[in-house]
C-alpha cells in the first residue's frame, strides 16, 4: 500500500506535509496575507493540515497571495522581502527536490544549503585572496526580482521530471504579491520572492547554470565563492580579472541579469609580498571587510602584513545602532541581571558569527556596550548619579563577582 491515499493523483503523503510543518514551526515562520500567525495555526493545526494534504494531494492546491515587507538595506534603500502564509506548504516541494539538487550543485556554492554556511565561504574566500592576487567582487542588481522564470524552468525541467512538482513551482512563481499599501503586483514572468521557503533552493539552481556550470566551463584556472547572489571570483593578474569581469557582465545580460555599476569592483590582495599600487585594496563579503592588516607571525612572533578579513564597519555600525534602538541606558529593569536576560541571545549570536576570525577587533564594539550599562546604573542608582569614577567602580565590580553574567565578559570583553 501506498504512502499517500490510492485516490489521490499526486504522491504527497500525510508525513511528507507534518515534517514539513514541523520544519516551518521550528524557523518560527511569520504571518503572511491571512494574519494566521504560528500559534493561531498550531492551535488547529490538525484541520489546517488536513485540508493542505487534501488539496495539494489532488492537485487543487493554490497558493495565495505573498506579503510584501520592506526591511532596510545598509546602502539606504530596502529590500524588498516575500512573506509567504503559514499555511503555504512550499517547504513540502522543497524538501522532495532538495536532495536531488543537492547532487548537482557546486560545492563552491555555500548560500541556503545543508550542512554549508556563510563561515565556510569566508574561509574559502581567505584561502584563495592568499593564493590570488586579485579579486572581483561581484553584486547582482536585484537578483531575486529578476530571475527569468523561463529560464529557470528549463532548469526545473532538466532534474525534476514529475509534473504535479513543475506544476506547483510555476504556481508558487506566479503568485501576486500584496504590498504594504494593498496594492496587489501580478508577477509578469521574472522574480522569486526573496523570503520565500522554496525561493533560494530556485535561485541556487538559476545561478548553478546561469553561472558556477558556465564559469568552470569557461575559465578553469579560476576560484571563486558564491553565496547565493554574492559572488567573489579570484585572478591571477589583473588583465585576467578585467577580461573575466568583462565577459561575466556579457554573461548575466543573456541570462537576463545585470551587475551593479558601482558595486562590482575588482580589487587587489595587498600584503607584505604583494605591493603593486592599485586604489582598491578592500572588499566586504557577508558582513567582514578584506584588506591588508597587520599580523603576527605563528612561528617568529613578527608583526607583518597580511590580507585577511574582520567584522566590517558596517556591520559594527549595525551592532551599535541595534544597541542605540534598543536603549540599554534606559532599561527599566530592577537589576542589571535583566538587561542581562535580554541582551545575552544577541551578543551570543554576535560573537559566534563575527567572532569567528579576529575576534578582539569587537572590543569596541563591547565597550560601547559597557559604557552603556554605566550610564544605566547612573539613571537606576541615586548614589552614582552624579559620580562617573563610582559608576564605575561598581561596575568592576560586578564583573568580578559576577564574570558569567554577560556572554561578552565570557569572552574577555570586560573593559
Amino acid at each position: 500500500m501506498n504512502l499517500w491515499n490510492e485516490t489521490k493523483s499526486i504522491p504527497i503523503s500525510r508525513t511528507m506535509v507534518w515534517e514539513a510543518y514541523k520544519k516551518v514551526r521550528a524557523n518560527k515562520g511569520s504571518a503572511g496575507v491571512d494574519s494566521i500567525s504560528m500559534e493561531e495555526f498550531d492551535a488547529h493545526r490538525r484541520k489546517h493540515l488536513y485540508k493542505l494534504w487534501n488539496r495539494m494531494a489532488s492537485g487543487s492546491y493554490f497558493p495565495p497571495m505573498v506579503k510584501q515587507v520592506e526591511i532596510p538595506k545598509k546602502d539606504g534603500n530596502v529590500r524588498k522581502l516575500g512573506i509567504p502564509t503559514i499555511s503555504d506548504r512550499q517547504m513540502v516541494i522543497k524538501m522532495y527536490i532538495e536532495p536531488r539538487l543537492e547532487k548537482v550543485f557546486s560545492p563552491n556554492s555555500y548560500g541556503y544549503r545543508p550542512h554549508r554556511n556563510a563561515h565556510q565561504a569566508l574561509t574559502a574566500v581567505r584561502k584563495n585572496c592568499w593564493k590570488s592576487d586579485w579579486v572581483i567582487d561581484l553584486d547582482i542588481k536585484g537578483f531575486f526580482d529578476n530571475i527569468d522564470h523561463n529560464k529557470l524552468m528549463l532548469a526545473v525541467e532538466k532534474h525534476i521530471p514529475e509534473n504535479w512538482v513543475k506544476r506547483y513551482i510555476a504556481r508558487w512563481l506566479a503568485s501576486p504579491v500584496l504590498t504594504k499599501t494593498g496594492e496587489i503586483i501580478i508577477n509578469k514572468g521574472k522574480g522569486t520572492p526573496q523570503g520565500g521557503v522554496i525561493s533560494p533552493v530556485l535561485a541556487n539552481l538559476f545561478l548553478h547554470y546561469g553561472f558556477d556550470k558556465w564559469l568552470e566551463q569557461n575559465d578553469s584556472t579560476i576560484n571563486y565563492t558564491r553565496y547565493a547572489d554574492d559572488v567573489i571570483v579570484h585572478c591571477s593578474s589583473q588583465q585576467h580579472a578585467e577580461r573575466t569581469l568583462s565577459t561575466i557582465r556579457n554573461r548575466m545580460t543573456k541570462i537576463g541579469l545585470e551587475l551593479h555599476p558601482k558595486k562590482t569592483k575588482i580589487v587587489y590582495c595587498k600584503d607584505y609580498r604583494r605591493q603593486q599600487k592599485y586604489p582598491i585594496v578592500k572588499f566586504d563579503f557577508l558582513g567582514y571587510s578584506f584588506q591588508p592588516r597587520t599580523s603576527k607571525s605563528k612561528k617568529t612572533k613578527r608583526l607583518f602584513l597580511s590580507f585577511d578579513c574582520a567584522i566590517s564597519i558596517s556591520s559594527k555600525k549595525r551592532i551599535a545602532d541595534k544597541l542605540g534602538e534598543l536603549k540599554v541606558h534606559r532599561m527599566t529593569v530592577k537589576s542589571i541581571v535583566g538587561i542581562a536576560y535580554c541582551l545575552n541571545p544577541m551578543i551570543r549570536g554576535w560573537i559566534r558569527y563575527y567572532g569567528k576570525f579576529r575576534i578582539s577587533m569587537l572590543h569596541k564594539v563591547f565597550k560601547l556596550l559597557n559604557n552603556r550599562l554605566v550610564r544605566w546604573a547612573r539613571k537606576r542608582y541615586k548614589r552614582y548619579k552624579n559620580s562617573i569614577k563610582r559608576a564605575y567602580q561598581w561596575f568592576t565590580r560586578v564583573q568580578e563577582q559576577f564574570p558569567n553574567l554577560f556572554y561578552h565578559w565570557q569572552m574577555g570583553f570586560i573593559k
